[in-house]
């Protein structure tokens, strides 16, 4: 376990030894992987989208029993029970809060109260100035090449026009999973960058082994973007599964999906009134369609039989596009700190050519 070598804003806000986040992927970033992260220096991030409210509180003091550095908590923000799981943060002393998606105003102020760090994850420039508007310590951008929910500007345009937009810290995501990422984040001016396949595909990770070695087996062109599991662009591992989505009809995919609608309530603990309710959130937030609502249960329980049941052929397995240069399984301290020494080398390898 390396030293302190970098020192940014990012750093200096959270308390971590480290640039470098895992971000909260559901069914992937667990107390495992987040304490194993946590303790090699990065900041680890739950992902609660996948938990219920009870599941969520067990995760937390495990994450603690396990480590005493500090770790962030992924959280909805159109969720019904957001407020409840933002005070479960504030009650055990949680360091950061993560939202995929904007939170209220009022929530980051009492977040920011109780001396949380509040990081929204954000898409474009402007949703970075109403955050930053609005109280966020800091934001996550996740260019096209990332896995799972993502957009089609790629980082490379994403974070130079998010970084002119506001002063707070940046945490660049989607492409990174090396040394020479983190230099270069740090050279166009971002406070850390976010990895999530890299820690997907390593020893913390709880992924099944032959679940990785399916991930480990693909290319560059390996992923594929597609709206055809829950309506809203995707990125994911391209296999059979999702070749045979892209080919059906939205007639013949009513069945399945209303399936594991039934799963997802039954696995969720929500009653029909509380998924109505996100129902509801979803469409106000994020303009969804009621079919795109009804899609939506499909992501939860597909990524599940994947990443956590290892059925390959039942799940989809959300990558980013840089797991087709990844090709070994270390673990979390073996990983940062390669990450971290490398960055280090190239930014003094890069003032060299200053005169």
């Amino acid at each position: 376990m390396i030293e302190q070598l970098l020192r940014t804003p990012f750093t200096e806000l959270t308390g971590v030894r480290h640039p470098v986040v895992q971000t909260g992927m559901g069914w992937v970033s667990g107390p495992r992987l987040v304490s194993g992260t946590a303790n090699a220096g990065g900041l680890g991030i739950l992902a609660s989208a996948t938990m219920s409210y009870d599941e969520l509180e067990r995760a937390i003091l495990e994450v603690k029993s396990r480590t005493d550095q500090p770790f962030g908590v992924n959280l909805r923000a159109d969720a019904g029970d957001a407020g409840d799981r933002c005070d479960l943060l504030i009650k055990h002393g949680v360091k950061v809060a993560s939202f995929a998606l904007a939170p209220k105003q009022e929530l980051i102020a009492k977040l920011k109260d109780h001396g949380l760090v509040v990081m929204p994850s954000v898409g474009a420039a402007r949703h970075a100035e109403k955050v930053a508007a609005w109280g966020a310590d800091a934001v996550m951008i996740q260019g096209g090449e990332g896995g799972g929910h993502t957009g089609s500007v790629p980082t490379t345009l994403l974070l130079p026009t998010v970084l002119d937009a506001v002063d707070i810290p940046v945490v660049a995501a989607g492409g990174f999973f090396d040394g020479r990422g983190l230099a270069a984040a740090l050279s166009y001016g971002a406070a850390g960058v976010g990895m999530g396949t890299r820690f997907l595909l390593t020893q913390d990770s709880a992924v099944p082994q032959a679940v990785k070695d399916l991930y480990l087996s693909h290319d560059l062109n390996g992923t594929v973007v597609t709206a055809k599991v829950d309506g809203m662009p995707h990125r994911m591992l391209r296999t059979d599964l999702v070749a045979e989505l892209e080919e059906t009809s939205a007639v013949k995919r009513l069945g399945p999906t209303l399936k594991r609608t039934l799963e997802f309530k039954k696995s969720s603990g929500m009653s029909w009134v509380e998924l109505a309710k996100d129902g509801r959130a979803m469409k106000k937030t994020q303009g969804r369609t009621l079919a795109q609502m009804t899609l939506a249960a499909n992501t939860p329980v597909m990524l599940k039989a994947g990443l956590v049941e290892g059925d390959t052929a039942a799940g989809v397995l959300a990558s980013g596009q840089v797991v087709g240069v990844i090709d070994d399984l270390p673990t979390c301290e073996e990983l940062i700190d390669r990450i971290v020494l490398r960055a280090v080398e190239e930014l003094r390898r890069g003032s060299s050519y200053l005169v």
